[in-house]
Formats: structure tokens, C-alpha cells, sequence
């Protein structure tokens, strides 16, 4: 067990050993026995961190606020919109600052190819860990719940047959961040994954070569389908949920002619009899009812968001925990 990570950065999976990971999966699901518990885990008392917004949130922001609350600690809730960075103000200086006034910065920054490069930025300079809410290439904080949860339900991860499905959604044109963060974390624990998705929805090159990396030195496959029924049949776990065209198409613009085109790749009770007998459907919400997936599904037997969605109060504790006042 890895125990040395106080004062680390949690911007990626992809830069925290495998030792790392399951350390933080331990302590997750050792905080959510004792939240079940009711017992007081004040492990951050008089400890505040900075939690910055660029967009909308609901898990994010709650499980961060109210998981700082119950390790005793406060979450300084920030909209970047009424902060100085709305006139200019770049990251060093934001990090620097708020690094001096408390113990931890947290970010969500989802803008195409400017996310990930300004939490990186903030965290080149801040003397407190930085810790990533989902930027335009990452999402660690659903990556480690997701995993988490399917430890949980299925008791295992090698060998499990995990299906990333893009699905049809209009609300609005959502990060990458989701299925790329699965694409490299699942294979790592050994299971078998697919990623579908109608051409045109790629992820970048580099993370499917990761992807195919991460599986291979760890005993799990990759595979990459464009045949939706194919990524349903026989899963033990499907996360069907939209993401942009972004790799190939910057333009926001949330509804054209490419995503019209595949408004049948919807979570079905159909698609789901093609799943193994016991699997299970995820998503890491919100989702496009009706479009991403039928309402007999989300809200069916094979559901587990959520707990899915607990979960993220549980693992983000767990980083808070480790990184603010672990060794």
C-alpha cells in the first residue's frame, strides 16, 4: 500500500500509480463505512480548499462541499465569473494567491484545449495540491468513483467486459473527459474494454495509444467498435452517454447534421437484454432522458447511478484526505 501522497496533484489517474489508486480506493470505501456508520471523521479540521468553477455542477461541487464539511474541514465555493480571472487574471497569480490563504485548490475548466492547460498552469505554481473537478481531456474524480463502483457491485475488475457507448444527447456539446478518463483507468485494472461510437466522435490519438498501452501491461484489452449492438452484447457494465466531436469539430455548436444522423444510438431495454444476464448500466449523470437512454432503463434493474453518483462523495474525501492531510 502506497501511503506517501500529501501535497500531490490529482489531475490525471494517468500520472497516479496503480499502488496510489487502490490506496485511495481503500480509504473511499473506508470513509463510506463509516459515513454509513454515522461515525466523525474530522481528518481536516480548520483545513479549507478553494473550489473553482468555470461551468455548471451539481455531484461536483456538493460531494466536494459537503465531504470537506464531514472530514472537518470548509470548501470555499468560487464562481470564476465574479473572480479577477473574469478581468484577466492568469492562473500563476491564482494559484499562487490561494495557495497562501489555504491548504488545497480544486478546479473544473472544461473549455476544448484550454481546461487541462490551465489547471496545469495553476498547479505549476501553487504550493497546495490542485486537484482537477474535469477539464477538457480529464474527469479523475468519476474515473475513481466509476471504478469504485464496479468493485463494488461485481466484487472484481479483471476480465470484466466494459462498454463505453457514445449515446445521442442535445443539451449540449459535453467534454471528452468522461469516456477518455475510462478508456485509460479500466484497462489498468484488467478488464476488457470496448469503446463505441459513431465515426466522427473520436478520441485523440494519444489516448487510444495509452488505452492500448495500459491494457497491455496490465492484462486487459482495448478494442474500438463503430457497431453499437456489437459494444452491448455480453457487457457486464455499459456507460452509454454522449460526448462532442471535438477532436474533429471545435465548433460549439451542439446540434448538426453528424449528430441528427445517429439518433439511434439510445440505451435501450433492447440493447440491454443483449448485456450479460447481471449487468450493469451507468452513467455519470446528468443524463439526456429520452435520448441518452429510456427512462425503464436508467430508472431499472440494472441501474447503479446512484450509488455511482454516492460514491463520488466517498472517493473525493478520499483525495481531499490524502493529498490535504495524508503523510
Amino acid at each position: 500500500m502506497q501511503t506517501t501522497f500529501r501535497g500531490k496533484d490529482f489531475i490525471t489517474l494517468q500520472e497516479w500509480t496503480k499502488d496510489e489508486i487502490n490506496t485511495l480506493l481503500d480509504v473511499s470505501f473506508d470513509l463510506k463505512r463509516k459515513f454509513a456508520m454515522g461515525v466523525s471523521t474530522p481528518y481536516l479540521q480548520d483545513k479549507s480548499i478553494f473550489l473553482m468553477f468555470f461551468e455548471q455542477s451539481t455531484r461536483t461541487r456538493n460531494s466536494m462541499e459537503a465531504g470537506m464539511a464531514q472530514l472537518g474541514g470548509h470548501g470555499n465555493f468560487l464562481d470564476t465569473s465574479t473572480m479577477q480571472i473574469a478581468h484577466g487574471e492568469v492562473a500563476k497569480d491564482t494559484g499562487v494567491i490561494l495557495s497562501r490563504m489555504g491548504h488545497g485548490i480544486a478546479c473544473r475548466n472544461c473549455f476544448w484545449e484550454q481546461g487541462n492547460k490551465y489547471i496545469r498552469e495553476m498547479a505549476n505554481y501553487a504550493t497546495v495540491p490542485v486537484m482537477n473537478l474535469q477539464c477538457d481531456l480529464y474527469h479523475p474524480m468519476q474515473g475513481i468513483a466509476d471504478l469504485m463502483t464496479i468493485q463494488e457491485k461485481l466484487g472484481r475488475t479483471k476480465k470484466v467486459k466494459v462498454s463505453i457507448i457514445w449515446a445521442y444527447a442535445t443539451t449540449h456539446k459535453k467534454p471528452v473527459s468522461v469516456p477518455l478518463t475510462q478508456s485509460l483507468l479500466f484497462p489498468r485494472f484488467g478488464m476488457d474494454v470496448t469503446l463505441a461510437y459513431p465515426e466522427g466522435y473520436d478520441l485523440p490519438d494519444w489516448a487510444i495509444e495509452q488505452a492500448k498501452e495500459n491494457a497491455e501491461k496490465n492484462g486487459g484489452t482495448f478494442r474500438i467498435t463503430h457497431d453499437m449492438e456489437e459494444a452491448y452484447r455480453d457487457a457486464d457494465v455499459v456507460i452509454p452517454k454522449n460526448w462532442g466531436s471535438w477532436v474533429n469539430n471545435q465548433s460549439e455548436e451542439v446540434v448538426d447534421d453528424m449528430l441528427e444522423a445517429h439518433k439511434s444510438w439510445k440505451c435501450t431495454e433492447k440493447m440491454m437484454s443483449l448485456t450479460s444476464k447481471d449487468s450493469l448500466y451507468m452513467h455519470a449523470l446528468p443524463a439526456d432522458r429520452i435520448n441518452e437512454v429510456e427512462d425503464s432503463v436508467i430508472d431499472g434493474s440494472h441501474s447503479v447511478i446512484y450509488d455511482e453518483a454516492e460514491n463520488r462523495l466517498h472517493t473525493a474525501k478520499a483525495v481531499m484526505l490524502l493529498t490535504m492531510g495524508g503523510k
